[in-house]
């Protein structure tokens, strides 16, 4: 049975091409970042599933009036296995990030360029790569006759590039019935070039912001008034002692097994160079392993801000921008068994449960309670000039998918 199913997977390379042209063609940018949404890459993706043998086809549309037509599609596709009580979800996004500097492009990044193994254009890796890959897995099913020993669906989601406001988080909230509690997920949204990052867990997101005030002055009388650049500059100093504080590893999680606390975007204050700035503000990006909860790293950061401020007489406010955790998968689940077990027999590498900084949508399954792996195998091109993703990928990531399929009982 594998055997056929790879050779049908290994068969439809022209179909990938032809994926990945019409999908490059629906530019779907998010209405929050200067686009009109996913509605017409959805109608497209449809008008595909359709055509399928899928048992149930759906469209769960959140509100956004930015958007073009007032909503956010997010499309449910599933195909009936033996039984019909439990699904194994691959869930992709459709919208993609802008194209950036088209000047750094060789191509144009809305056109499709196939060049041997790659094909060129924005969202062609991230995150069409993985969404052909699940439904490939699906179509070399139905078109040998195989039913599944559970369901298989697809789960084609909005606005994972922005926050999921109007994807999977809604859904979680707003229609909870969609899943049920025996179901577990693969997200091909993340990997490595290897193929043997099977991501399990992330580190809790923390992003704060922090407004240093002090005085306003001109730059030849420091004495008439307080820098706040230099106290933010102290206290971006002063910070790295996070570091020592909350200093435990874990070596599930690459590259970095410990948490990080790094100072990032810094406002603009004043623009000129003759003014001593009243107002200084600036960004700290926090990845903080499971292990310690983010209340305990804020009330650490409000004890150095506030030897920064009797120090340097200067006021600091300090606001949580992002504040997330995030429960790990079991490493022993059966869905994270099964992706490695397929990896290796399809790649004949050696995978491992892995952990990772970066905040994926896995995060809001796995808060929920499913049991979800992110999982690809792919070069790392997202959001870069001059995407591309991988045909080869997407056919062994679609054997990936089925084989787990034909497993997940």
């Amino acid at each position: 049975m594998e055997k056929e199913l790879f050779k049908k997977i290994d068969s439809y390379k022209q179909t990938v091409i032809d994926l990945q042209t019409h999908m490059i063609g629906c530019p779907a940018v998010s209405p929050h970042n200067g686009g009109e949404g996913e509605n017409a890459k959805a109608a497209y993706l449809l008008s595909v599933l359709k055509q399928m043998k899928f048992d149930e086809i759906s469209v769960i549309n959140i509100k956004d009036a930015k958007a073009k037509d007032g909503v956010r599609p997010n499309i449910v596709a599933k195909y009936y296995g033996q039984n019909k009580k439990k699904t194994l979800w691959v869930m992709a996004h459709m919208d993609i990030v802008p194209p950036g500097d088209l000047s750094l492009w060789k191509t144009d990044p809305f056109k499709a360029v196939v060049k041997g193994d790659k094909i060129y254009g924005r969202g062609s890796e991230d995150n069409q790569q993985g969404l052909i890959s699940g439904l490939l897995a699906v179509k070399a099913m139905m078109d040998g006759g195989i039913r599944p020993p559970c369901n298989y669906a697809l789960l084609l989601n909005a606005d994972e590039e922005i926050g999921s406001t109007y994807g999977i988080d809604a859904i979680l909230k707003k229609h909870a019935k969609t899943f049920a509690k025996d179901d577990a997920f693969l997200v091909p949204d993340g990997g490595n070039p290897e193929g043997t990052m099977v991501e399990i867990a992330e580190k809790n997101m923390l992003w704060v912001k922090f407004t240093v005030s002090g005085k306003q002055t001109h730059a030849s009388t420091p004495g008439c008034g307080v820098n706040a650049h230099r106290a933010a500059a102290h206290l971006v100093v002063k910070l790295g002692e996070l570091y020592k504080k909350f200093n435990k590893k874990d070596k599930l999680f690459a590259p970095e097994s410990g948490s990080t606390f790094e100072p990032t975007k810094r406002e603009a204050n004043v623009p000129n160079v003759n003014t001593i700035p009243g107002t200084d503000v600036f960004y700290l990006d926090c990845r903080v392993l499971p292990c310690y909860k983010n209340a305990a790293v804020l009330a650490e950061i409000a004890k150095i801000a506030k030897s920064v401020e009797k120090q340097l007489k200067v006021k600091i406010k300090i606001e949580a921008v992002i504040n997330e955790s995030s429960k790990p998968t079991d490493k022993n689940a059966e869905v994270v068994k099964l992706t490695q077990a397929a990896v290796k027999a399809v790649y004949k590498n050696t995978p491992r449960a892995m952990g990772v900084g970066g905040g994926t949508v896995g995060a809001y399954l796995r808060n929920a309670g499913y049991p979800a792996v992110v999982y690809s195998k792919l070069d790392e091109l997202a959001h870069q000039p001059n995407e591309y993703s991988s045909i080869k990928n997407t056919l062994g990531d679609a054997k990936v998918f089925a084989l787990i399929s034909l497993n997940f009982k």
